[in-house]
């Protein structure tokens, strides 16, 4: 396999985006050898949903796009990251305001942490943010192809 495979797709900040980040992260990591049934699968599904539906309903109509960037390093670490153009950076509401909403990132943390992963925040020259969760490749299960 290479050293580096990357794919990556700019969408609009629209709730009917979220699926489309999802089944885009689906086919490249399965066509990277992750199985499509697999937990991990699932769970880079759930990762990119979470940070997806973040990008679309918490930049406030400011970032009229947000770009979902898939990198596998080495066959060692998949980087998944979520960008878009506003200024805000994620952080966790106290319990009491989230009460039908708010865990999407709790949730991803959680899932990182559990596989392994590194969950960070990096700002773009634009002055907007991506949100980045690294996963060891190692430690999925994959298929020959």
């Amino acid at each position: 396999m290479a050293d580096r495979q990357e794919a990556s797709v700019t969408l609009p900040s629209d709730p009917a985006s979220v699926s489309s980040a999802r089944r885009f992260a689906t086919d490249a990591v399965v066509s990277w050898g992750l199985p499509d049934d697999s937990d991990t699968t699932d769970t880079v599904r759930l990762i990119v949903s979470e940070l997806a539906t973040n990008a679309v309903q918490h930049t406030f109509g400011l970032s009229p796009f947000f770009r979902l960037d898939l990198v596998l390093e080495r066959d060692e670490v998949l980087r998944v990251g979520v960008t878009d153009s506003h200024p805000r950076w994620p952080r966790r509401l106290p319990a009491a305001v989230r009460q039908d909403n708010g865990r999407g990132m709790d949730i991803v943390r959680l899932l990182t942490a559990r596989h392994g992963g590194r969950f960070s925040v990096t700002p773009t020259e634009e002055g907007g943010k991506t949100v980045w969760i690294a996963l060891p490749w190692s430690s999925v299960e994959r298929v020959a192809l």
